[in-house]
């Protein structure tokens, strides 16, 4: 996949977590809130010139490291999207492997991280108008 066809997959992902969330599934607004953020960090990797192996790493961490080393890190994209990144994933462990429920509260931060994530990251790297 192309940065472009990640972005469009992080807003869809984005849009599904809101769904979810109002609908009462917290667990799962959680889990389509962090993929909007992976496939929005993905994209963002692709932008911004890293390889292709980096950009899919093989596990959560890889990417997630490799989205602070080379975008936070250099200050390409702030601070604060590397955190969330780090809140939400651990947000999505709790609800995908746990088995503890997520409360309304988390659940709609989580969305609304997503959301602004996703944007700015749509943003920085000018992928929000290719994708739809």
């Amino acid at each position: 996949m192309n940065a472009v066809d990640l972005m469009a997959k992080a807003i869809r992902a984005a849009s599904s977590a809101r769904l979810l969330c109002d609908a009462g599934d917290y667990e799962g607004a959680c889990d389509r809130a962090y993929y909007a953020m992976f496939n929005a960090a993905r994209a963002a990797l692709l932008a911004s010139g890293a390889n292709e192996q980096e950009a899919v790493a093989k596990t959560h961490g890889g990417l997630i490291s490799a989205f602070s080393l080379q975008l936070v890190k250099t200050q390409k994209v702030p601070v604060e999207y590397g955190r969330l990144l780090n809140k939400v994933e651990e947000l999505r462990l709790i609800a995908d492997y746990k088995g503890d429920t997520i409360e309304q509260e988390k659940a709609v931060w989580a969305v609304e991280s997503a959301h602004s994530f996703v944007a700015t990251i749509g943003s920085t790297f000018k992928l929000n108008e290719s994708a739809g």
